[in-house]
């Protein structure tokens, strides 16, 4: 299974990123068909107490990186990617992982 990670940095403005993401991104980006698994989270910090280096953390799955390059050029996947400057003030850095499941 290959993951697309996605850590956003630390925005200008953490309400419109919160408000932005949870009312106009999702929608966009759920329009996107064929994911195995998509997860999202506020990063709360590090166990040292420190905080964290980004804002934002976002997990998306599908079987092969082929299947997220067709997903990601499809109309609906270009209008995803083609929102995130929107909310997106902090930078934002896409990352292909392999995962394999240990447990």
């Amino acid at each position: 299974m290959i993951r697309l990670l996605v850590l956003y940095g630390h925005p200008r403005d953490p309400a419109h990123f919160d408000k932005y993401y949870e009312e106009a991104h999702i929608p966009l980006a759920k329009k996107m068909k064929g994911l195995k698994k998509w997860t999202v989270g506020k990063v709360t910090g590090t166990p040292d107490g420190t905080p964290g280096p980004y804002y934002y953390v976002a997990d998306l799955y599908m079987e092969s990186r082929a299947e997220f390059e067709q997903l990601l050029a499809s109309p609906e996947g270009q209008a995803a990617v083609a929102d995130v400057p929107n909310y997106a003030t902090g930078g934002v850095t896409f990352l292909y992982t392999e995962v394999e499941t240990i447990i």
